[in-house]
């Protein structure tokens, strides 16, 4: 969004000269007016959006190179005070050397008060025209992570590792973590409970300390004794522990955690593995995001179709025809594939870039589902075309449906186990959900109660029913996002609402219809 003012900002009145066409990423003109989308942009959460992630690439130099000129400009400004200071200096050089007897003279006296006075206000005019004040407010405007952000990231890369059963050398396979980022990373864990990850982020810290740290030994050491001991695994503990004190034998608090690990040991009787990460499934919906399919879910699979499909005789579709392929049979789940252009999708993702905001549940803004989205109006050709495809294709009306919901994925991008049910008389009877990119590792769409995975592929679509044809819930359409590992994932989503059906797909009065 942009905002026009009529009068200047004054933090940035003058700093024309330093950022003369973009202000961190934004563009700025500081002539007639300034226009500045950064003012609603400010406080606007990162770690949702993979998208927003990626535009501090940009953000990053744009604010170096604001700062190399400032650099250049206070360094000119350096050189006048210099040039001035010579000057000044050279006026005090004829000082006499008897102060008092010189000043017996009241003419020497107003001189001598004249030229300080003079001198004073030299100083402060040059020292005035310093730009630290206005770069400083200039700061104010960039769009930087927040440590809440940071935190809220490393965050993320821990429930990824508790979700896909990954050691730190896993996740950072292809961007290593030096023993800071590392440290920072089992802080994070450790503050969160989770012991058993903490431990071993700190003792991948443990591993890369160099002289260059700022973590230290003795640090990660502490860490390291009392994640194991939080976990239960007290010869662990202890072994860290006695590590620490060896560096420092007359750390008294050491001790003493020392002679508890110690007494403790003896009273239980099982030690936990902390090295070791259980890779037992919890449910099915964490199963099958790993791709751990049932052998008989991959048969039943096997034997379903594909063709190409005319929508039940579409007029539009009888000389173009849509490829259709069954990925389940009962509940019935279909996907489109090829019904979105490349150009459409690149048009769909800038209009939604500037209005992306956190993505919310039923109960408000939830770890549950990370990922901004906004809903579209059909206010253009391109969505209004994409609504007409859906309905030929589904042979559904659109009359009562939801604006095209538009979705980014974050760091860890999940959206767990849901229906997608409405609580009111006019509810979603159907989903169609178009996917805007691939994804290389994870973020596949699941139905855990029948077993199935899909992955996303650019350009197709996947289709189901979320309600029966006796207006019933259909408890086996729940469905799930699964976190995003590696990769940037885009969807977009029509709801299809009831109101409409009446003669398209007509109501039963079964119970399990």
């Amino acid at each position: 969004m942009w905002g026009f003012f009529v009068k200047p900002i004054p933090a940035l009145e003058g700093l024309d000269r330093l950022v003369p066409y973009r202000l961190f990423g934004k563009k700025l003109t500081v002539i007639c007016g300034v226009f500045l989308d950064c003012l609603v942009l400010l406080g606007v959460e990162l770690i949702s959006s993979t998208d927003k992630v990626a535009q501090l690439f940009e953000e990053e130099k744009d604010l170096l190179e604001s700062f190399r000129l400032y650099i250049d400009a206070e360094e000119k400004n350096v050189e006048r005070m210099k040039s001035a200071l010579l000057i000044l200096q050279l006026y005090a050089y004829f000082d006499p050397e008897n102060p008092e007897k010189t000043l017996r003279d009241p003419a020497a006296a107003y001189k001598l008060l004249r030229r300080v006075r003079k001198e004073w206000l030299t100083i402060v005019e040059f020292t005035q025209q310093s730009l630290y004040k206005k770069y400083q407010e200039l700061l104010a405007f960039a769009d930087i992570p927040e440590l809440e952000d940071l935190d809220g990231a490393a965050s993320e890369l821990i429930r990824l590792q508790e979700f896909y059963k990954l050691y730190p050398h896993n996740i950072t396979k292809e961007t290593p973590l030096n023993a800071d980022e590392a440290y920072h990373m089992g802080f994070v864990a450790y503050d969160e409970d989770k012991f058993q990850h903490a431990f071993l982020w700190f003792l991948y810290s443990l591993d890369r300390l160099t002289e260059y740290s700022t973590t230290t030994e003795e640090k990660l050491l502490h860490f390291l004794s009392s994640s194991a001991y939080h976990f239960g695994s007290l010869p662990v503990a202890i072994y860290f522990g006695q590590r620490l004190l060896n560096l420092d034998p007359t750390n008294e608090k050491v001790k003493v955690e020392l002679s508890l690990y110690k007494l403790l040991r003896h009273q239980r009787t099982s030690n936990p593995d902390i090295f070791t990460l259980n890779t037992k499934s919890d449910n099915s919906y964490e199963a099958l995001c790993r791709g751990e399919v049932d052998e008989r879910t991959s048969k039943r699979q096997r034997t379903l179709s594909c063709r190409y499909s005319t929508g039940g005789g579409n007029p539009r579709l009888m000389y173009a025809p849509v490829k259709e392929e069954v990925e389940w049979d009962e509940p019935r789940i279909i996907r489109y594939h090829d019904i979105i252009s490349d150009r459409e999708i690149e048009f769909l993702k800038n209009i939604s870039r500037p209005q992306l905001s956190r993505s919310e549940t039923r109960r408000g803004i939830s770890n549950y589902r990370g990922s901004q989205s906004v809903f579209l109006e059909e206010d253009n050709t391109v969505l209004a075309r994409i609504s007409q495809s859906i309905a030929d294709i589904t042979g559904l009306s659109m009359e009562s449906a939801e604006g095209l919901h538009v979705q980014n994925y974050g760091i860890g991008g999940r959206f767990g186990p849901h229906y997608d049910r409405w609580d009111d008389e006019n509810g979603r009877i159907a989903t169609f959900l178009i996917y805007m990119s691939d994804v290389e590792v994870g973020g596949a769409t699941v139905f855990p109660e029948v077993g199935v995975a899909l992955k996303p592929k650019k350009g197709s679509a996947v289709f189901w029913y979320n309600l029966l044809k006796n207006g019933k819930l259909d408890w086996e359409s729940q469905h799930a996002g699964c976190p995003v590992l590696v990769g940037n994932k885009w969807v977009a989503t029509k709801w299809i609402h009831e109101f409409g059906q009446e003669f398209r797909r007509p109501c039963s009065l079964s119970d399990w219809e």
